[in-house]
């Protein structure tokens, strides 16, 4: 894996492989300038396609791309054909479960064996709307037997938010209020996305939650950060089954 990317950080098996790109490296541009892997945000496609080629080519997996939409579709990752989904599951070695992000949450699972794997993007949308429980439950099997690991995203002190959105979290499970922290703008607050996801996943009886550290907004150098920079690439978040090793 090249130096300039990250892996997971938990106890997952050692066939359960991980990669969490940066914006190091690469070959664009301009807004997007270095590894951006986001095919929807004005970069140019030759870039683009170039950056995913190389990610390809150093982990040695193929991933399987999303359309993303802030929803709560599952789907099984599939590398020939881009399904409009925001998480993606696996038991097939080889195949990448992809998520892109630059502010969302994204969000790796395994169960404690490393018979699959799966991967979430949760922005507060989707994680309000329960994207993380119905990974849970297409990944099936017991929920206390999945580890999760909580990748790069903007921190509970850059991520602000209005009242609508901290009173959609409350009104769903009360405990969200913890997470939630005012503002200098009168009605608006600071979202803890990480402790919201602890919460959500605790609820559905997920114990294992590891990361969860990072901020994109606040460092520049390693992420893109859309609620930093407005136009900007995607980084990717991916998770896999390592192939077997012939004979």
């Amino acid at each position: 894996m090249s130096m300039l990317w990250m892996s997971a950080e938990w106890p997952a098996p050692a066939h359960v492989r991980t990669c969490i790109t940066t914006r190091r490296g690469g070959c664009s541009q301009g807004v997007w300038k270095g590894f951006n892997l986001g095919d929807h945000v004005g970069d140019d496609p030759a870039h683009v396609a170039a950056n995913r080629a190389e990610l390809e080519r150093v982990l040695g997996c193929q991933p399987a791309w999303l359309t993303q939409v802030h929803g709560t579709e599952v789907c099984k990752a599939d590398p020939t054909q881009v399904v409009e989904a925001d998480a993606s599951w696996t038991d097939q070695p080889g195949i990448a479960c992809t998520i892109m992000t630059a502010d969302c949450l994204p969000v790796l699972f395994c169960d404690r064996e490393g018979s699959r794997v799966a991967a979430a993007h949760a922005g507060w949308r989707g994680l309000l709307d329960g994207v993380l429980e119905q990974t849970v439950r297409r990944l099936g099997g017991s929920a206390s037997e999945l580890l999760v690991w909580l990748g790069p995203a903007i921190g509970p002190a850059a991520f602000e938010v209005g009242a609508e959105v901290r009173e959609a979290f409350v009104k769903a499970d009360a405990r969200a209020t913890s997470a939630f922290t005012p503002a200098e703008r009168e009605g608006h607050w600071f979202a803890d996305l990480y402790q919201l996801a602890r919460q959500r996943l605790a609820d559905v009886g997920v114990r294992q939650v590891y990361g969860g550290d990072e901020c994109t907004w606040s460092d520049a150098a390693r992420f893109f950060s859309y609620r930093r920079d407005g136009q900007t690439g995607r980084f990717a978040s991916l998770i896999w089954l390592e192939s077997p090793v012939a004979g």
